[in-house]
């Protein structure tokens, strides 16, 4: 697994833990402090409004996870990949791709994501 690989199952497994303890402790490990995270629903900077965000998805979406799709394209301290959201065992309602940069420590410092698909407000 290349270090891109990791650090891209590393992020997923952050926006899929539900204990808000755990989540932070992964959060803090896998995200510089100074982290900036910017999609077209939100934008957070620093490890504590990413924590936030993702306890706001998972109270918006309970039940949902979040599973890679395709492979991880990485070089030059970035990476994109595709993912999609929804409930286990059912058609995914949302889907998107990030890219993401990596500090010289290893740790992601920006998320760019874009959604491909979402779900029609009615």
């Amino acid at each position: 697994m290349s270090d891109y690989e990791s650090i891209v199952k590393r992020y997923i497994e952050v926006w899929n833990e539900t204990d808000p303890q755990a989540r932070r402790v992964a959060i803090d490990a896998l995200f510089t402090e100074d982290v900036t995270f910017v999609d077209p629903m939100a934008a957070a900077r620093g490890q504590s409004e990413i924590d936030w965000m993702i306890g706001g998805v998972q109270a918006q979406f309970p039940g949902f996870v979040i599973t890679p799709l395709g492979a991880v394209d990485g070089h030059h301290d970035q990476a994109r990949f595709g993912w999609e959201m929804g409930l286990p065992g059912q058609e995914a309602p949302v889907a998107g791709f990030d890219v993401v940069t990596v500090a010289a420590d290893g740790r992601i410092n920006q998320v760019l994501g874009f959604l491909d698909r979402v779900p029609a407000q009615g």
